[in-house]
């Protein structure tokens, strides 16, 4: 098990970088305002995790500009997709390890009171 959880990508160890890969996995692209008012965060505290995931380059940040405003708009890249899907695929093996060692697990754990 270990082994398992040392596979773990620490990038996604967030519970704000899960989210924001787990939305773009859903979605071709995203708007930063879409993501802030979604996660309801601070636009320091969004632009903090926006920079990690462009750093390791798990996203592709886009601007342009609608009128005169500025808008930012991200996307999943190639590696990001494949990392964030190794990610899950490890997760499942650790809930899939679980499961199999689960009525093991369960005699050792009292019954719950009602």
């Amino acid at each position: 098990m270990e082994e398992i959880i040392s596979a773990l990508n620490k990038v996604f160890d967030s519970r704000v970088r899960l989210c924001i890969m787990s939305i773009l996995m859903a979605n071709e692209r995203v708007d930063y305002n879409t993501f802030k008012k979604t996660l309801s965060l601070t636009d320091g505290n969004l632009a903090s995790h926006m920079k990690a995931l462009e750093r390791h380059e798990y996203i592709e940040v886009h601007k342009k500009f609608i009128g005169r405003k500025p808008n930012t708009t991200y996307t999943l890249s190639n590696k990001g997709r494949s990392d964030f899907l190794a990610h899950i695929q490890i997760l499942q093996r650790l809930v899939d390890l679980n499961q199999s060692n689960s009525s093991k697990l369960s005699s050792d754990i009292p019954p719950a009171s009602v």
